[in-house]
């Protein structure tokens, strides 16, 4: 994962780093091996908050930036508190933007260093449902679909029409729902960069406005 280089905060706090929220997010599974609890999304900072309403990215990074890292009470080794702030605006991402599937799936592909596949392994295209093998060679399997009557040099005749039913692999439906997929980590995504970029919260870094592309099936290769 590159970096940008530091930059100097405001404060008299030590330099920080520009980062985009995916490398942020990446740095802080892959590299500080964070964790989303989800079964009890915790207030951060302990017993300190216990009478604490309810509460969303906002107040997790409103709290973080005022304390400057994360309380505990110890016992063993913890991710960066930035990496925790992570963590903890994913475990409070909005319904809206997927709740708390869309963080478990960030967070794996930020394990992976991964995004969404929105590619489509092949194009779509159309085949028979079934074959059948004769001594010439393997041919569609067709179904009768009735008698059609015609006249001809004044008789009727009747003649069996038959049809070869088809299915579709890769239609485009199937990518419709890997666009929708990407798109959806991408909301979710910016949602998370804006909170960091509104309320703050970390120690050591700033995210930047940077996010990966949009639709990058519209992008020419």
């Amino acid at each position: 994962m590159s970096i940008q280089m530091p930059i100097r905060s405001n404060s008299r706090s030590r330099p920080v780093q520009a980062v985009s929220i995916l490398q942020l997010v990446e740095w802080a599974f892959q590299r500080e091996f964070a964790q989303i609890d989800l079964d009890r999304v915790d207030d951060p900072y302990g017993a300190m908050f216990d009478t604490a309403p309810s509460f969303g990215m906002e107040y997790l990074m409103i709290e973080r930036a005022r304390l400057g890292c994360k309380v505990d009470g110890g016992g063993r080794s913890e991710p960066h508190p930035d990496a925790d702030a992570v963590a903890s605006a994913l475990a409070v991402l909005p319904e809206g933007h997927g709740g708390r599937r869309m963080a478990l799936r960030i967070a794996e592909l930020a394990r992976a260093g991964e995004v969404p596949n929105w590619r489509m392994s092949e194009t779509p295209r159309v085949v028979p449902v079934e074959w059948r093998s004769t001594k010439h060679g393997e041919f569609a399997r067709t179904e009768s679909g009735g008698m059609l009557s015609y006249i001809s040099r004044g008789k009727l005749r009747e003649v069996e029409t038959r049809y070869c039913p088809i299915r579709v692999i890769n239609p485009p439906r199937d990518a419709s729902r890997l666009r929708r997929d990407y798109l959806g980590w991408w909301g979710a995504l910016r949602e998370v960069r804006d909170s960091f970029r509104i309320y703050g919260g970390l120690t050591s870094f700033v995210v930047t406005e940077a996010m990966p592309p949009r639709t990058p099936w519209n992008i020419s290769s």
